[in-house]
């Protein structure tokens, strides 16, 4: 099975992750495997406690092993930086690619 990682970088990430990737690879159908997610822009707010979409997106991590990252410097400049589920780590792109960059075989932006 192929693997990828995700660059949600669009103002339609959220859309596609909440509608469309999330809920095949929870129910095991998405035809990839996905290694990441990294959220970039305003699709860092996808990673806020307490929101349904970080709780599905936390238990991805816990059972599929997904890594998940928010863009360091747009974490900060929305102040989040305390808001953000346990799961997913801040940092920039050199950070990203060294979790997943040799654990999968294509990188998508959504």
């Amino acid at each position: 099975m192929k693997r990828v990682a995700y660059l949600a970088l669009t103002n339609l990430a959220q859309y596609i992750l909440v509608n469309m990737v999330i809920p095949q690879v929870e129910q095991g159908v998405h035809g990839v495997e996905v290694k990441g997610i990294f959220f970039i822009h305003d699709n860092v707010y996808m990673l806020v406690k307490g929101t349904d979409t970080a709780d599905r997106l936390a238990k991805l991590h816990r059972e599929k092993e997904i890594y998940l990252q928010a863009c360091d410097q747009c974490t900060y400049m929305r102040n989040l930086a305390g808001s953000l589920i346990e799961e997913a780590k801040v940092g920039c792109f050199p950070d990203f690619y060294k979790e997943v960059a040799d654990k999968v075989d294509a990188f998508v932006t959504i």
